[in-house]
Parts: structure tokens; C-alpha cells; sequence
């Protein structure tokens, strides 16, 4: 599943073609997503421009000039492309929006379970983003808060970081890299990581997911950014899809183990 750095590459690659241009039509092939397409959504969007094209942990918010916002999630297998117009169709090409800059920005989902919905102007807040934690690059998350957060916390500091009600952005990928470079075995309980090994952990979560960034994501699987490319990130992976090859600080071998019921990759000897 695409996470937050794919996600924003994604974002950055659509926001030359798409902020400030009028949506002359939406064309919706395929309504049955993983929830269904508002069938009103077409009609709201025909003739708006586009002011504002944000992200939001893995979902994109496309803010109109009429103050109504579209929520788009790419799920397991969606992907959105800038094309031109006279592109022929594909297989799974469920939605496009076409654009007064003579573009189209079409999404591509086999597995349906994306989404595209509707947020109208005068809902102060979306259900599906209302208990989301801090951004990571957000003023609101640091080690203290981190420290603060996870005191009386039994559970695996892998599976606390990677709570989207914590933060967002630290998917699977992400916080085995995070764990690594902060020295923080994954299955150490939470709540008795230190205030400094907090400190040290919050920016290794946010460098890890800037180099992803800055890399275009990491390509497993489906992933594409909206030019059709990939990401390279895999190319600087420490642990994670590592395990029995040796560790690129110690030489020891990367070992692997299933931790909330996902894979998790780790160094016996630099993760203590």
C-alpha cells in the first residue's frame, strides 16, 4: 500500500498540471470504490478550480473555489496519472478528471479499494481524518511528545509509531528504517523507550520519511508516482526486506519477526 512519501510524491507530481486549473469534467467509469463515488460529486466539481491540493496522511485533499473538497485515497493499487486527453482507455481506469489546461488526471485502481468522496464546504471536519495524529514535519511532533504519549504502553514501540492515531507516515517500511537508525529494538515495549532514545527516534521518523521523499517513495509492488515513475528509495533500505543479509553498519544478519501481525525487520546488534 502507497504510504505518506509516496503519497506526497504523488501530490508534488500532480500540483504543476492540476493547482489552479478549472475541472471542466469528471468522469466516473467505475462508481463501486472502496466506498461508493457520491453520485452528486461529478456535478459539484464540473466548472471549479482547483485552489489548494493538500495531503493528509495518505489522502489527498483537492480544495474547489466553491470551498467544497475531494478526498482521494489510492488504497492498495491505485495510482493517478497526467495525461493527455486522446489516451486510450486501460483496464481498471475507473475516474478522470479532465482539465482546462488541455490535461487529464485519470485514476487507475484494479483492487478498488481507493476512494474519491466528497467533503462540502460546510463540514468543519471529515470522519475519516478526525482522529488522525500530528503530520510528522508538523511542530507537534517531537520526542516530548512521543515520551509523553507512550507512558504505561505495554505494546511493541514498532506497532506505537506505526498507530496512525500517534502519527501518520510511519507505515511498516518506514518505522523498521525509523527503529534502525534510532538504535530502538522494535518489540521493546513502548513505554520504557527513554526520553532521549524519543528525541532520537522523532527525527530519525523524519529524516527517514524526507530521504523517501526526496527518492519518490520506495517501489514495492504497484506503486508509481503520477508520472508513471518509479521510486528508489529501496536502493538505501537498512533492514526492512533484509532478513539473513548483513547488516550494512555491523555486518550482522538482518533477522526478521512477525510483530503485529507484520514483517519486522531489525539488527541483533545496532537495535538494543
Amino acid at each position: 500500500m502507497p504510504e505518506l512519501p509516496e503519497v506526497e510524491t504523488v501530490r508534488r507530481g500532480l500540483e504543476p498540471y492540476w493547482l489552479h486549473r478549472r475541472i471542466t469534467q469528471v468522469k466516473v467509469r467505475e462508481p463501486r470504490m472502496r466506498w461508493p463515488v457520491p453520485p452528486e460529486l461529478p456535478a459539484l466539481a464540473r466548472g471549479r478550480r482547483v485552489d489548494q491540493l493538500e495531503r493528509r496522511g495518505k489522502y489527498l485533499i483537492v480544495t474547489l473555489d466553491s470551498g467544497d473538497r475531494l478526498i482521494l485515497h489510492l488504497g492498495m493499487s491505485g495510482r493517478l496519472f497526467v495525461l493527455d486527453p486522446s489516451t486510450p482507455l486501460k483496464k481498471h481506469d475507473h475516474i478522470d478528471f479532465e482539465l482546462d489546461n488541455g490535461k487529464l488526471i485519470r485514476f487507475n485502481d484494479p483492487r478498488r479499494f481507493g476512494a474519491l468522496l466528497l467533503w462540502p464546504a460546510g463540514e468543519p471536519e471529515h470522519p475519516l481524518l478526525a482522529q488522525m495524529g500530528p503530520e510528522p514535519f508538523s511542530e507537534a511532533f517531537d520526542g516530548e511528545y512521543l515520551y509523553a504519549l507512550s507512558r504505561g504502553r505495554s505494546a511493541a514501540v514498532k506497532n506505537f509509531i506505526m498507530d496512525g492515531h500517534v502519527v501518520v507516515g510511519a507505515g511498516n517500511i518506514y518505522a523498521a528504517e525509523s527503529l534502525f537508525r534510532a538504535g530502538i529494538r522494535p518489540t521493546r515495549p513502548a513505554g520504557r523507550v527513554t526520553q532521549p532514545q524519543y528525541v532520537r527516534l522523532a527525527q530519525t521518523i523524519r529524516d527517514v520519511l524526507a530521504e523517501a521523499i526526496q527518492q519518490g517513495g520506495t517501489t514495492l509492488r504497484d506503486f508509481a508516482g503520477a508520472d508513471g515513475g518509479s521510486g528508489y528509495f529501496q536502493q538505501q533500505l537498512f533492514v526492512y526486506g533484509r532478513s539473513g543479509e548483513p547488516c550494512r553498519v555491523c555486518a550482522t544478519p538482518i533477522k526478521c519477526m512477525v510483530i503485529g501481525q507484520r514483517s519486522s525487520f531489525y539488527c541483533p546488534q545496532c537495535q538494543r
